[in-house]
């Protein structure tokens, strides 16, 4: 499938998943009530998103993997936040299963990006 939009990455797709079941979790009674958590992963999911949209007008593969990393990392982040709302009660372990393999999945999915277009700078530089 030839990627023509930023809405073709499947890790963007599983990205926009992410950040849907993010901010409905936020949306629970006690989650919402913790301003600096409920900003914060909601934050991170929103720029996991949104770096690699960004990263899809890089004028330059290497430039555009800087931006995958950065969405990748933010997938980090969310898991570690997931811990914070499991730990005070405003999720559910099954939801914190759910939502963290989720994340696993979406960070995956960007590796996995990161990879095929690192091999493609390297097949391209060693074919001049």
């Amino acid at each position: 499938m030839k990627i023509e939009r930023f809405e073709d990455i499947e890790a963007w797709q599983l990205a926009r998943e992410l950040t849907q079941k993010v901010y409905r979790l936020t949306k629970k009674p006690g989650f919402s009530k913790d301003y600096g958590l409920k900003k914060q992963i909601q934050d991170a999911t929103g720029s996991s998103m949104h770096n690699i949209a960004e990263g899809f007008d890089s004028e330059t593969n290497p430039e555009f993997i800087r931006f995958l990393r950065y969405a990748k990392r933010s997938c980090t982040e969310v898991q570690s936040e997931l811990y914070v709302a499991l730990d005070e009660a405003y999720i559910s372990s099954d939801e914190f299963k759910d939502t963290y393999e989720l994340a696993r999945r979406t960070r995956a999915a960007v590796r996995g990006f990161i990879n095929y277009l690192d091999k493609y700078e390297k097949h391209k530089a060693t074919n001049r």
